[in-house]
Formats: C-alpha cells, sequence, structure tokens
C-alpha cells in the first residue's frame, strides 16, 4: 500500500512547490484547500483545482472555514481594513490571520487519521517571509506533538520542506520539478491582475528576480 499524505494546499506557490515535493517523495497526495472569505478566494479555489489537474490528485477537498472571517481582525477578510503596501516592517503586519495554521493543521490532522495518512505537508517558510508566528518551524514541531496527541497517532508526521528556503530558492526548485508557477496566486488584493506591492506580490517578485527567472503571471504595473 502506497503512502499518503495530506498537502494542504492554498494556491499558492509556497504550498505547490511543497505538494510537488511531497509527489518527488512518493506519496499519494490528497489535497486540502480552505475558504475563509478572503479576498481573493474565488481566485485561490481556481488555482488549487488547476494545480490538482497538473498533479493528477485522486482526492481534493475544498473546505468552507468562514468563521476565521468572522472572528476578523486582519484586511484578508475585511475589506474594511486596507492592504498595506509600504513593504515588510518589525510589527506584525494587519494580513495575519490569527492562528490560521493552526486551525488549518488542525483540520489536516483530523483528515490524516481519517484517511490513514502518514505524513501533512505545509508550505511554511520562516526565514524570507511576512514574519507570521504561525509559520515557524518551533510553531510547527509543538503543533506535531499536538495533533500526535489529539489522535493518539504518533506516525502523523508534519513536513515543512519550505520552512527555512528564501523565495529565490523556492522559485529555483519550483523550476526544477516543473511546477506551473504561472498557475499560482500570491496577491493578497487583487484576482485578476497581481497588485505588485503588497507584502506577498513583494516576496513573490524579489524571489523571482533573485533567482533572475521571470514570473508569467500577470501584474497591474510594471514593477
Amino acid at each position: 500500500m502506497s503512502k499518503k499524505a495530506v498537502c494542504v494546499i492554498s494556491g499558492g506557490m509556497d504550498s505547490t512547490l511543497c505538494a510537488y515535493k511531497a509527489r518527488e517523495l512518493g506519496y499519494e497526495i490528497i489535497a486540502l484547500h480552505f475558504d475563509y472569505n478572503q479576498r481573493t478566494m474565488q481566485k485561490e479555489r481556481e488555482c488549487f483545482n488547476q494545480i490538482c489537474d497538473e498533479l493528477n490528485v485522486a482526492k481534493k477537498l475544498i473546505l468552507d472555514v468562514s468563521f476565521i472571517a468572522d472572528i476578523g481582525g486582519n484586511a484578508l477578510t475585511d475589506t474594511s481594513l486596507e492592504v498595506p503596501k509600504t513593504g515588510l516592517s518589525d510589527e506584525l503586519p494587519i494580513t495575519y490571520v490569527p492562528f490560521r495554521n493552526g486551525i488549518f493543521l488542525s483540520i489536516a490532522g483530523a483528515l490524516a487519521q481519517k484517511e490513514q495518512c502518514e505524513a501533512v505537508f505545509i508550505g511554511v517558510v520562516e526565514e524570507d517571509s511576512s514574519g507570521y508566528p504561525d509559520c515557524s518551524e518551533e510553531f510547527i514541531t509543538v503543533m506535531n506533538k499536538a495533533i500526535n496527541l489529539g489522535t493518539s497517532d504518533e506516525s502523523i508526521k508534519l513536513i515543512t520542506p519550505l520552512v527555512h528556503l528564501s523565495k529565490a530558492d523556492i522559485v529555483k526548485e519550483s523550476v526544477r520539478l516543473n511546477v506551473p508557477l504561472n498557475l499560482t496566486w500570491s496577491c493578497y488584493e487583487n484576482s485578476d491582475l497581481a497588485c505588485g506591492v503588497c507584502d506577498s506580490c513583494r516576496l513573490r517578485l524579489n524571489g523571482f528576480k533573485q533567482a533572475r527567472i521571470s514570473d508569467k503571471i500577470a501584474y497591474k504595473q510594471d514593477i
């Protein structure tokens, strides 16, 4: 029987590469996506479905976790808050969705137990990111222990192959694995043309620039 893994896939470049890494390691992928009434929800879902087609995923699941938007407190779900365009700072940005990865991983752990998966893959990046606390290696380690305790299953492992990579490394590794980065989406604000100036767009563009590779998605303005 082949080994199986739940892959949390948002539709962004990090989670997509993470899923391709899981496939490279020989896992049968169960793809998991979350709708939480974020600004670019429809676009992210579209990207997720296209990526699953490219990966020939046999089983995928899209879950409604819109209660995250009901909790609020972030610019991704609350359109009354402005998405910052001033670049990264030392403060926790308003685009941080409180404990989002904790919520996602709790659900992914439940699905992994139900589907008898050995692993959960999530594309968190600690080194070259917006500084979200639920993207740290320490957080993932603690969540893994909680999932093992809460499921009475020590075999489930949280795997984060990108956690210490730079965005340039992620772009280069994506090229090596023939990841269709043109099907991924990073912009926090727009679903048609990426804004190019939000934190997520800046990180993506900087990664492509440092890797000396051209990004194939369309931007609202030439950056």
